[in-house]
């Protein structure tokens, strides 16, 4: 779990703008955050960049993109444990699975694979310094 801190305007607006299915603005919020940073959070927020450009992708039907950045955002994520800036980065990462689940499991990368949207992550936005 980390500690009690402030959390960056930009990196909540990310997080809204990725439960509202803003994938591509999300992307351009929390990248300006991902350019700015230096340390253990770089490596989070770019995980978190690929997961809103994995969801872009594959609701756009390039999924060779999508299979290839939803690979790369649970490899990012993955060393941030259950809790990291607010958020419970382990429920991501099993519901991302989850929605990639026919994705990847697809052995023809040209098949007609649809996004199905009631499967795409919602993240709990933390509202106070002391939440989790």
């Amino acid at each position: 779990m980390d500690g009690p801190h402030e959390y960056p305007p930009k990196y909540l607006e990310g997080l809204r703008l990725f439960n509202d299915e803003e994938f591509f603005a999300c992307h351009d919020a929390l990248e300006e955050i991902w350019t700015e940073t230096v340390g253990a959070e770089k490596q989070f927020y770019q995980g978190l960049i690929h997961a809103a450009v994995s969801l872009f992708h594959f609701e756009n039907g390039n999924l060779g993109g999508a299979r290839k950045m939803h690979r790369s955002s649970l490899n990012y994520l993955e060393p941030y444990g259950k809790h990291y800036q607010g958020i419970d980065v382990e429920t991501l990462a099993a519901q991302l699975w989850f929605c990639f689940q026919e994705l990847r499991a697809a052995t023809d990368p040209s098949a007609d694979l649809q996004l199905d949207r009631t499967l795409i992550p919602k993240i709990q936005i933390p509202t106070s310094i002391e939440e989790l």
